[in-house]
């Protein structure tokens, strides 16, 4: 009796669960939508249009087809300022933030490491210091007066007055966005760690395998997912860094740090050509998604 009231149970039980799906996963659609999908598809609508924010193009903006995108594409500033995105983002994500990142994770997992709760700390302080915060302090510290912090810490050595932010602005923005970066790598990287069995590492030790070899060969093919996921989050954040750059350099000095963020700002809200900025927008969400579509391809190769 007992199996015969059993057997309508599944279908039963099958049917309440489909029917659960929806209320589980509709919320999370509706926000997907509004929040996403529906500020993509308007940006795509601007994009194709002269709106502006002033001028009759703002009471009466007009449909133009693909002619921003025809502009921008053809502009040396724009493809510059794509370039500019590109170097920011490789040297500052893919391999700062990933580097350093990774190093601190196999460092804090070496059991003859004292003080890796103080040390991790100090990695982690910069994450929870705002954007804003963050760049007011860093564009206080090198500031080209002779009383900023870091003409202070030269003074003590005998050099003269810097102006870091002048002279090299780039290299200023990407060491200052790895400071960001590296704690959020380091807790992705210190999670997948945990799943690799020690008694793995030990048997290839144990074979004459050097530390490198044993990361090379052992360690990184087991968390090529978690690197691949780390580097593809990374990627479009650092994309869209804005504040960062913007109250350190606002772009400057001259177009050296005019990144894809700060153009689509200048001309959308500085200039009020929101539909030139929308174009700009939708060419940067493009190459996002084929720089997204690359790493879930390599993410998925055997090693």
């Amino acid at each position: 009796m007992t199996t015969a009231r059993a057997l309508p149970d599944g279908p039963r039980r099958r049917r309440r669960e489909r029917g659960a799906l929806p209320l589980l996963l509709g919320p999370s659609v509706v926000l997907i939508a509004v929040f996403v999908i529906a500020p993509a598809g308007y940006g795509i609508y601007l994009g194709l249009t002269d709106t502006q924010l002033t001028g009759f193009a703002a009471r009466d903006p007009q449909f133009v087809g693909l002619e921003n995108f025809r502009n921008l594409l053809g502009s040396d500033d724009f493809r510059s300022s794509l370039g500019r995105t590109g170097e920011f983002v490789f040297w500052s994500a893919i391999v700062g933030q990933t580097v350093l990142g990774m190093l601190a994770a196999l460092l804090l997992r070496q059991k003859w490491l004292r003080g890796k709760g103080l040390f991790g700390a100090l990695l982690l302080l910069p994450m929870v210091v705002p954007e804003v915060v963050a760049s007011l302090t860093w564009a206080s510290v090198l500031s080209s007066d002779a009383n900023g912090t870091f003409n202070r810490l030269l003074g003590l050595f005998g050099s003269g007055a810097a102006a870091p932010l002048q002279d090299a602005p780039m290299t200023s923005v990407i060491i200052i966005n790895v400071w960001r970066g590296i704690a959020f790598a380091m807790i992705m990287f210190q999670a997948a760690l945990e799943d690799v069995p020690d008694e793995l590492i030990e048997a290839s030790r144990m074979d004459g395998a050097s530390a490198l070899q044993v990361f090379r060969h052992i360690t990184l093919p087991l968390i090529r997912g978690p690197v691949f996921l780390y580097v593809l989050l990374t990627t479009i954040t650092t994309v869209g860094v804005f504040g960062l750059v913007y109250f350190l350099t606002q772009g400057g000095p001259g177009q050296g740090t005019q990144l894809a963020s700060i153009y689509i700002f200048q001309h959308a809200f500085q200039y009020s050509q929101i539909g030139l900025g929308s174009a700009a927008s939708v060419i940067l969400l493009v190459l996002l998604m084929i720089l997204g579509l690359t790493y879930a391809r390599l993410a998925r190769v055997e090693v």
